[in-house]
């Protein structure tokens, strides 16, 4: 057995083991005068020593020197062995809110190194730098049951690997909340959100407060959104009806933009969206008054998201907000925003319709006309753009665009109609009268 062998087993006993070398003069007597004893602990104190683990040499006070005597004297090396604090791993420097949001961005990112962690919260003025180490932050995780082998056992093995789009706006998550019913005239309305999230920034780029979760929702908001961001690369959606229809599937691919929806049964892949409604729901539903309209519901989904999310640190961000984001990956990356014209023509729908012999057809449960009579029951096409709903269809035919109208049922019932003059077979009445007939066969007295 060589000496090298023999060390230390932890770093409080190394400590003790270097306390000891220090207080060696002192503890080599017992029979020290006061005088004596004084004078021996102000000359260690100007000694220069280098404690273990550092890089740097210090001095000890003289009180520090005598109480570690005493302290070998009553129970040997054990005694010197430095207690623990009982904030160990609290990061005292740390405010309430910084420690939150640590642990937050540690379970949303827990591959991610501690370093880098720090780094980005000093950078964007989270933490002060030069406040806290990454020593200190580990102890910080582990304390706190964060570190990366604690978070893998709870794991097992089976997490999903975290996976973020490459650029703003690349990948845009949709989905529909149900929220609390509302009292409107004394009737109870249902209360369902709908947003469109942005995967890289966290960004919410559209929300609306509705009453239905039915398609021409989720194209209204969609509209909204790409007025103000351009088209997305990637559109990810529920995989429930709402979001199944022809006409977002048209109006997709007519713009450019990719179509996915999620797995059935499947809640993990909607995580990013999922935690943003538990956010929403948290921050705000909660909390929100009783409303007696969507106006007002949507008037306090917009104060929220300017005031509170977009400029709120987020753990999925490393503490950056999602307004910060994309403002500082946008500047690298300017997109040209759609034009009116592009968006018009990718959401109108046409379909094959036959006129009746009127000139009328119905549409969406409304009844229209056209003035151009000689189209009155022929097979034409039929177009109306959902880029406004309240915008009147139309007639295609022969290249050539016709108007349609609602049908006013009061002015159409008081319009003159032309009287055509009979002609042949229509100028004879088909059934004369009968009283008529009789009085020319059988004259007034004649028996039958």
């Amino acid at each position: 057995m060589t000496g090298d062998e023999l060390k230390p087993k932890d770093y409080e006993e190394q400590i003790a083991v270097f306390r000891a070398q220090v207080i060696g003069p002192l503890v080599c007597r017992a029979d020290w005068t006061h005088g004596e004893l004084a004078m021996t602990l102000r000359e260690l104190s100007s000694v220069q020593v280098r404690p273990p683990a550092s890089c740097r040499t210090r001095r000890y006070a003289a009180s520090t020197l005598e109480r570690w005597m005493y302290l070998w004297r009553r129970g040997g090396l054990d005694a010197l062995r430095p207690n623990q604090r009982s904030d160990r791993g609290h990061a005292r420097v740390l405010t309430d809110e910084q420690r939150i949001l640590l642990l937050a961005i540690r379970r949303e990112n827990p591959r991610v190194a501690v370093t880098v962690i720090r780094r980005t919260l000093e950078h964007d003025g989270r933490l002060e730098r030069n406040t806290v180490s990454d020593t200190t932050l580990r102890r910080f995780f582990k304390a706190n049951g964060h570190d990366c082998a604690t978070m893998r056992a709870k794991s097992n093995g089976e997490g999903r690997r975290r996976w973020e789009a490459a650029r703003p706006h690349q990948i845009w998550h949709s989905d529909v909340m149900h929220g609390p019913a509302l009292k409107v005239n004394g009737r109870s309305v249902p209360l369902r959100i709908h947003a469109i999230l942005d995967d890289r920034t966290r960004y919410v780029v559209a929300i609306q407060a509705a009453t239905h979760e039915r398609e021409s929702e989720m194209l209204a908001l969609m509209v909204k959104a790409i007025r103000a961001h351009g088209c997305p690369e990637t559109l990810y959606l529920d995989n429930g009806s709402t979001y199944r229809g022809d006409a977002l599937n048209t109006a997709c691919g007519r713009l450019g933009t990719v179509l996915l929806h999620a797995k059935p049964h499947d809640p993990q892949a909607r995580g990013k969206m999922e935690r943003f409604w538990r956010t929403l729901r948290v921050q705000c539903i909660s909390v929100m008054k009783p409303m007696d309209s969507i106006h007002d519901v949507q008037v306090r989904l917009l104060a929220w998201l300017d005031k509170h999310y977009l400029v709120a640190p987020h753990a999925g961000l490393l503490g950056r907000s999602p307004q910060q984001v994309l403002d500082d990956e946008l500047l690298a990356d300017q997109r040209p925003l759609v034009e009116e014209k592009l968006l018009r023509e990718a959401l109108t729908i046409r379909q094959n319709r036959r006129l009746r012999a009127d000139g009328t057809l119905d549409i969406a449960g409304s009844t229209f006309e056209i003035p151009e009579t000689f189209l009155a029951g022929h097979s034409v096409v039929v177009a109306r753009s959902l880029l406004n709903p309240t915008d009147a269809p139309w007639v295609e035919h022969d290249n050539r665009r016709f108007s349609l109208h609602p049908v006013n049922p009061v002015a159409n019932s008081t319009r003159p109609r032309s009287k055509k003059a009979r002609r042949g077979i229509d100028a004879i009445p088909f059934d004369p009268p009968t009283t008529a007939l009789n009085a020319l066969l059988h004259p007034k007295g004649d028996s039958q």
